[in-house]
């Protein structure tokens, strides 16, 4: 059972943030992307699998979301059911709005690039390739507030083990 201290609870508080907000605006990019993807199939059938990888696109922002917050719930000691220092707590809500932040506006960002190319690559099949370079680029922002995420908890000692 997990000593529930404000650590602990400061901590589960920044596992939900990174997977509840990165989960959240992937998920809108993804929906963004299906709806433009289910309108090209239905023009031209031959577009499901390309549809397919450009509705893909936006997951790796959840995924960056959710390998945050296990990061945090495992090194913290709060799955294990150790005492979480209040300080840890802190830092894992940092943790968690640096990726959960970054990942909803570039999951955002890459579902509206995704479903624009969509688009392009049924007037033009020769666009998907290029298309898939632009649908990339937003992605960006999500490694950015990955890496902040996880330099936060290398250094301050969270993942010391």
């Amino acid at each position: 059972m997990v000593e529930i201290t404000i650590g602990a609870a400061l901590v589960a508080v920044g596992a939900g943030l990174a997977m509840g907000i990165a989960g959240a605006g992937s998920g809108l990019g993804q929906g963004q992307a299906a709806a433009s993807s289910v309108g090209a199939v239905a023009e031209e059938p031959t577009m499901f699998a390309r549809g397919i990888v450009f509705t893909a696109l936006p997951e790796t922002q959840a995924i960056y979301g959710f390998l945050i917050a296990l990061l945090l719930m495992v090194f913290s000691g709060l799955m294990a059911g150790k005492a979480v220092p209040t300080n840890f707590g802190i830092l894992a809500i940092g943790a968690g709005l640096a990726i959960g932040v970054a990942a909803a506006g570039s999951g955002l960002g890459q579902g509206l690039a995704a479903s624009a190319s969509v688009g392009a690559v049924v007037e033009d099949p020769g666009m998907f390739a290029r298309g898939i370079v632009f649908s990339a680029l937003p992605e960006t922002q999500a490694i950015y507030g990955f890496l902040i995420a996880l330099l936060l908890i290398v250094f301050s000692g969270i993942m010391v083990g």
